[in-house]
């Protein structure tokens, strides 16, 4: 009987402790991109802001206030994080919630209170038209892009960034439906973070996103990795309805 009790109880305390940590994990991803702007407002000059990417990419753009954390440099990591206050909100972020997802699970198994990661990551809140700290300039205008898309071929434009590995993994793919489309489809790649206006104009809030256009109009979008067999298959389409539309009627 007393084995069965102290049984009772280990569960109930594993259970209690697995309830506790989920609580902090839902604190951190549940949260709206206004929640997590408002909170970061609500801190104001004194909000805990981590980048998580790159220095190179921090030094491109970042959120107003935010330091550079390297979380594979155990020695920059414990030199930053010594500085924090673990009884204060901390606000993560990184390109999608890769690195940032790392950062945040390491603040929390440390004893941080609060942490709070980016929804959606950096490159939602570039998409989503909120302020950052730049270096790069806006890039190209929507009238620039339009041109770029002209054509009497289809158009595949692979909006990503060199710092994204989603965006790595479709390069061989999307060389590939190059190759494979020499002299019917024209390829534009665009890198998000230098081309930020034009992301938000064409409301990218996730990377990679590939767009098929047709006659200066979208008639494909996706977000995320595509296979080429994906990407063949919904170019064989628009061929199909293009060859259909051009067939002549024949008379009764």
């Amino acid at each position: 009987m007393k084995n069965m009790i102290r049984l009772v109880l280990i569960l109930a305390i594993a259970f209690t402790y697995s309830l506790s940590i989920q609580a902090q994990e839902d604190n951190s991803i549940s949260l709206t991109l206004k929640e997590f702007e408002d909170k970061v407002n609500k801190e104001g000059a004194k909000a805990q802001i981590i980048d998580a990417r790159s220095f190179e990419e921090y030094q491109q753009n970042h959120l107003k206030g935010a330091i550079n954390l390297n979380v594979s440099d155990e020695a920059d990591y414990q030199k930053q994080v010594s500085k924090l206050k673990k009884n204060k909100p901390v606000f993560v972020y990184s390109i999608g919630n890769g690195r940032s997802k790392t950062l945040r699970k390491k603040l929390q198994s440390e004893g941080f209170s609060e942490v709070y990661e980016l929804p959606g990551g950096f490159s939602n809140w570039v998409g989503s038209g909120k302020p950052v700290e730049s270096a790069t300039g806006s890039g190209l205008t929507s009238d620039q892009y339009n041109k770029l898309i002209q054509s009497d071929n289809i158009v595949l434009v692979d909006i990503g960034s060199k710092y994204c590995g989603g965006c790595k993994k479709l390069i061989p793919v999307i060389d590939s439906i190059s190759q494979n489309h020499p002299k019917d489809l024209k390829v534009v790649k665009i890198e998000f973070f230098e081309n930020k206006q034009l992301g938000i104009d064409l409301n990218i809030n996730s990377l990679p996103t590939l767009i098929l256009y047709k006659d200066g109009k979208i008639v494909w979008q996706k977000t995320g990795f595509s296979s080429t067999a994906v990407i063949e298959k919904e170019i064989l389409a628009i061929q199909n309805k293009s060859a259909s539309l051009e067939k002549p009627v024949s008379g009764h």
